[in-house]
């Protein structure tokens, strides 16, 4: 067995365990169990929150910026040019150029402008469910890492 590995391990059916939990509340609070409007990207989001805690873009500033940065970039190229292609690109790019101005780069929020887009959101979908969303996940990933040892999230709020 190698040295390590049973941490490891640990730290992996920890993380698992954690995330789980996390996902499948924040799915239930944004779509009810049954709504096809699911926010994709928050799968992308707990992996960033649960695996990859400390780093940049798994902080707050990141993951509430990106995301709703994100969704209004594309709910705002949607209402002013509809739902084409080139707008979906033009709404992924100016996400892009969006969070690296402001040093929110949470790449799993750069699938916020195409959901927003194809699905016609408005200025409502930034409370569910992209808000709600992304609370359920915050909160759940701040309560998980004060129940496991030496793991603190976030490291930095702002």
């Amino acid at each position: 067995m190698l040295p390590g590995y049973p941490t490891r391990l640990l730290d992996i059916l920890w993380a698992a365990f954690g995330a789980s939990a996390a996902l499948a509340a924040a799915l239930q609070v944004v779509a009810g169990g049954a709504s096809p409007f699911l926010l994709f990207s928050l799968g992308g989001s707990t992996v960033f929150l649960f695996a990859l805690t400390g780093s940049e873009s798994a902080q707050p500033r990141a993951l509430v910026g990106g995301h709703l940065g994100g969704a209004v970039i594309g709910i705002l190229c949607y209402q002013a040019f509809g739902d084409g292609i080139w707008v979906s690109v033009t709404a992924v790019v100016l996400t892009m150029a969006f969070m690296m101005a402001t040093r929110t780069i949470h790449p799993p929020a750069g699938a916020n402008p195409l959901i927003m887009v194809h699905h016609k959101a408005g200025l409502s979908s930034l409370v569910n469910p992209v808000g709600a969303g992304i609370l359920v996940l915050f909160l759940a990933a701040v309560a998980w890492s004060r129940i496991r040892p030496g793991v603190r999230y976030p490291v930095r709020w702002w």
